[in-house]
This record gives C-alpha cells, structure tokens and sequence, in this order.
C-alpha cells in the first residue's frame, strides 16, 4: 500500500493530539518491523503403526524433552503445542525450552521457563492448540533447541509425530534438569507442532506440503536428512525458513495416514505463521494405495485413482493458496518401480507419469519443482537412481533427499 509522506506528518498530528490511543509512531513506507514467522513445524498427527511397531504407552507423571532444528532465527521464541487429536483435555505441568546440548542435555545457561498467559502450566481443550508466551532468547539460523513438557496425570499421546527425537524421563517433573539420565531415547514427538521466532527481518516462510518423502522417511533416524531440512541448511543466512508438513502415508484427496491434505490445508498450512510460499509434493499414496490395501489393514479397498482425480485435487490447493496471497509451487513425483506388491504396477506409473507431465506443462502452480527428474535413473527413468534409493525403491536415503533439495532453485523464495 502506498502512504504519502503527507499521510505521515497527519498521522503524526493525531498521535500528538490523542496520546490515550498509545503508540502509533510513523513509519516510513519499506521500513522493517518486528514479526512473528514460523521456523519449524510438524503436522499433528496420531500412531499409525506401517510394521509390528506396537503403540507408544500412555505418559504418567514423565517428562518428555523433544529436540528439533530450527530454520531461521531470531530474538525471541514461542512454542505452539496442540491437543487437536486429544478426547480429552491436556495437562502440561511444565514447561521449558533451552539450547539442546548431546543427547538429553541441555545448556542449562540458556534455559526458559515457557508460561501460558504467565501461568506456568496449562490445560488445553481436546481438539484446540495452544500458543506459549514468548521468552528473550536469541537463536541462530539451524539452532537446535530442546523443549521439555511435564505430564503429571495419566496421559495418551494422542496428538504426536513420529520419526523425530525425543527423550522420555522415569517418574517427576525434569524440565529443569540439566540432563534426563537413564531417559529413554524414542522417535516420536508429542504436543509439539510449532515453533516460532519475532524478528525484524523480511522472511520467505515455506511450508513443505506432503507425504513420507517430506517427511522424512527411511533417512537416518535422529538426523535432519528429509529434503527440507537440506534445503532449511541449504539457504540458511538468506532469510527463508522451511517448514516440513510432511505426513507419512498421506494423500491428497483420501484419509488415512492423517486426514487429506484438502482436509488439513487450512490447519497445517494456511495457518504457519508469515507464510509466503507453498510447496506441494503429494499423490504417490492416493495412487499407489489405489485397489491394494497394505497387509494388516482391514476395510474395503480403495479406489484406484486418475490423473484427472489428483488434478482436480491440486487445483483446490492452488485456488485456496492463491485466495491468501501465496505462491504455490508443483513439485514432480518420484519414481516409485519395483517397491511393494500391489503398491505399484506399470498401469498407476502411467498416472503418476501422465499427473507430472500436467505438473510441468499447465502452468497453473506458480512453478515447478522437477524432484522427479532430480533422482530418477536416466537408464531406467521409472525407478529411482540406485545411489538416492533408500532400498526399498520408494523413498530416497540422505543422499536422495540431500539431491532433492539441490535441485529447488534458490531464487523462487527472494
């Protein structure tokens, strides 16, 4: 919005003569200011056992210290923590969040106790989030931070994400402590989807929309090695931050792993914080689980899905990005020959082959990011490059995911 220097010098005038009103100094047009932006995320989510993987026990009188890596930094930080999926409401007894140190250490000189409206704990509604008050701590661009949570009663991790690192004590609060000796280490987040930072810096948020290649799976566990978190340190010092909403085993169109993607855009994405950009890599699962279920899973078989399904899907993303003032960008599908039975078969590569080449050619995203052309083999185009496959020819390892981020242009975030 344009403001003329005479709009300035009246608004001036009115600060002066309404001094009740508060603060409302000038400001020249351009001039930055103080802003919360999003610098990390993970989707709520509830345990979804994919093998024999038994359910995580109920917490009673624990504490759970979760780490993670931030993007961008900043002055200030506050936590967002969610009892979306809960059926009954949360306790959190305490809370804190510190500088992390190795394993369940912390450096205790940077330690902050995390207040809720300045009560030192909360109780959140079944299906409502909750947002910490900030705490003064100046955290550097991939900062990894701690944030421990004390659960007093009897409580089901309800809302959670799996595939992260976290900590959890023996019985008393431990928020405090300096270390969780005898912890036990676990892959599972709980509560914890948000972490922000005030800055005064112009920031591009992007919000990595998808499934388990977003998230992260089949990379080294207790690392940061999902594409995003390459690419997070890939322009780390150019003031974009990279928030993963990955999901493992989520579809664009259909529940299941998480409800869709059409479903949870407005929850996940459309609520980050400063968000500037969107990033859509989703629909491996809407057409692999097309007639097939996994073994295990009972109920009847899905239907099998067409290019024109997933298309009309991505243009509901791109009509709802576009309605906030985002950019929203395509990102191809991986190859996906040769992993498991029923999964895939030639017919749903044509899908996926024939939903890429609308991806690349309709320019109705704002862009493309071409991940497919990144880690295919060139001698076999429809599976992925032996040195990017994790092994079980769907999800790229480190090296695959590391490849995916080197192929995001820079530029599309300035």
């Amino acid at each position: 919005m344009n403001v003329s220097r005479r709009s300035i010098r009246w608004l001036a005038l009115l600060c002066l003569a309404l001094p009740f009103l508060g603060s409302c100094a000038a400001r020249e047009p351009g001039t930055a200011s103080t802003h919360w932006v999003a610098t990390w995320g993970a989707s709520p989510f509830g345990f979804l056992a994919f093998g024999p993987a038994p359910a995580p026990a109920p917490f009673v009188n624990q504490t759970v210290r979760q780490k993670l890596r931030i993007s961008v930094g900043g002055e200030q930080v506050r936590v967002r923590f969610s009892n979306e999926l809960g059926a009954a409401p949360l306790v959190i007894g305490a809370a804190t969040l510190a500088l992390a140190s190795r394993d369940a250490m912390i450096d205790s000189a940077t330690l902050r106790k995390l207040t809720f409206g300045g009560a030192a704990s909360i109780t959140i509604p079944a299906g409502a989030p909750a947002l910490s008050d900030p705490v003064d701590l100046a955290v550097a661009d991939l900062a990894e931070i701690a944030i421990s949570i004390y659960l007093p009663d009897e409580t089901a991790p309800a809302t959670m994400h799996m595939g992260r690192s976290a900590y959890v004590s023996g019985t008393g609060d431990f928020t405090q402590a300096a270390d969780l000796q005898g912890a036990e280490l676990t892959t599972n987040h709980v509560f914890l989807t948000g972490v922000y930072v005030s800055t005064n810096e112009s920031v591009a948020v992007v919000a990595a929309l998808g499934d388990s290649i977003t998230d992260g799976a089949a990379s080294t566990p207790h690392s940061y090695n999902s594409w995003p978190d390459h690419f997070a340190a890939r322009v780390a010092g150019a003031n974009v931050a990279v928030v993963n909403h990955g999901i493992s085993g989520n579809q664009v169109l259909r529940d299941g792993a998480g409800v869709s993607a059409l479903a949870r855009f407005d929850r996940d994405v459309l609520s980050t914080p400063g968000l500037t950009h969107v990033i859509v890599l989703e629909g491996i699962n809407d057409i692999g689980t097309g007639g097939f279920n996994f073994p295990g899973l009972a109920g009847p078989v899905p239907a099998e899905r067409t290019a024109a399904d997933l298309i009309a899907g991505y243009r509901q993303l791109i009509a709802r990005a576009h309605a906030n003032g985002l950019k929203i960008y395509g990102a191809t599908l991986t190859p996906f020959e040769g992993t498991f039975a029923g999964y895939y078969t030639p017919a749903k590569d044509e899908v996926r082959l024939a939903t890429n080449e609308w991806i690349r050619s309709s320019g109705e995203f704002d862009a493309v990011i071409d991940f497919e052309a990144a880690v295919r083999d060139e001698a076999n185009p429809r599976v992925i490059r032996a040195e990017y496959d994790s092994g079980d020819k769907l999800h790229p390892g480190d090296a695959g995911y590391k490849r995916m981020a080197d192929a995001i242009d820079a530029a599309l975030f300035r």
